[in-house]
């Protein structure tokens, strides 16, 4: 058992240097200026394809308002459309064509992740439950919202792999990479 050192002594003599095994690798920590490498460009796409879809879901809510006493359709409109064009979108760059690294960062979570909105969808379903005569509207916006985006991306898979499939050659649609044709 190795004692503390004592105030004045020397650390080092009070410890051997341990041997280092050949067989294993040491591995040195990565510089911290190095950490963030390789991942700026998709933070920076995800930023900037959530300001576009938040802009994006702002301008819906001004081309379609709704009164604080009416039923959330403007929400449940784009969370539906966001949904499906997530299904869409999902098909053409995973199943029907090799993208670029950077499109599904920018598309997907960026501009379709901003464009959606499940947090004023949870604000709206506690503002209608807690009013007295809206709680079973609130309760059935509850489940009425993800039961719809769940069918909406459904949806727009089953059609995109279906329109897909009869654009490219041969059954099944092949991966085409981006920026050849089928």
């Amino acid at each position: 058992m190795t004692e503390a050192p004592r105030p004045g002594e020397d650390v080092r003599r009070m410890h051997r240097a341990e041997p280092i095994d050949p067989d294993v690798e040491v591995v040195q920590p990565a510089p911290r200026e190095h950490r963030w490498r390789g991942q700026g460009a998709p933070v920076a796409m995800v930023a900037l394809g959530g300001g576009l879809g938040s802009a994006a879901r702002y301008g819906a809510g001004l081309l379609w308002p709704t009164e604080p006493a009416a039923f959330p359709w403007t929400t449940l409109l784009v969370n539906v459309v966001g949904c499906a064009a997530i299904g869409v979108l999902m098909v053409l760059i995973t199943e029907a064509r090799t993208a670029h690294r950077l499109v599904r960062p920018f598309l997907g979570a960026g501009v379709l992740g901003g464009f959606t909105t499940f947090s004023t969808y949870a604000v709206d379903v506690q503002r209608l439950v807690a009013e007295e005569d809206r709680a079973a509207t609130g309760v059935a916006y509850l489940a009425l919202t993800p039961v719809t985006a769940l069918a909406a991306v459904w949806a727009a898979q089953a059609v995109t792999r279906r329109a897909v499939g009869r654009s490219s050659s041969g059954a099944g649609g092949s991966r085409v990479p981006a920026g050849e044709d089928a």
